[in-house]
């Protein structure tokens, strides 16, 4: 009992630590103009993509680790499929602003310029990943309320 309150306890921090770590890098990428802004943009995606770690670990832990209800009533509950399809959108997203953030970091490191042409696009990819964020949540917690076929809904 206790080690599923813990897994989900930490699940749901995750969601707001990545929350917080996306908006500011978002922001970050939207203002960047410079070398300067590279610090504070390489610290939030640090939080993000710790945060996506911690969620991806918790939330497989808990679907198919055999701490919640188990595989075979996830994979047929509506919402948790939306979550997941939110998840892989996401995911799909993520793959372009973090090549690009690779590439800068190297950059940076050789005591080269990166080219930092590309932040906007990277921060309106942020603003889409954020949206899919809210959805997983909301989709969290119809689950938790027993919103689904399955429960038979509200």
């Amino acid at each position: 009992m206790l080690i599923r309150w813990l897994l989900a306890a930490v699940h749901l921090l995750a969601f707001g630590f990545a929350l917080a770590s996306i908006l500011r890098r978002t922001r970050g990428l939207r203002r960047c103009t410079s070398t300067e802004d590279l610090p504070m943009i390489f610290s939030a995606d640090n939080g993000w993509g710790g945060s996506a770690v911690v969620l991806i670990v918790t939330g497989a832990m808990r679907a198919f680790g055999g701490f919640e209800k188990g595989a075979p009533y996830y994979i047929h509950e509506p919402l948790f499929l939306v979550k997941m399809g939110a998840l892989v959108l996401i995911l799909l997203l993520e793959i372009a602003p973090m090549m690009a953030l690779l590439r800068w970091r190297l950059a940076v490191r050789r005591g080269d310029v990166p080219d930092l042409t590309g932040a906007p696009k990277y921060a309106r990819i942020g603003r889409w990943q954020t949206l899919l964020l809210v959805v997983m949540v909301i989709a969290a917690t119809g689950m938790a309320r027993g919103i689904g076929l399955d429960a038979g809904g509200e």
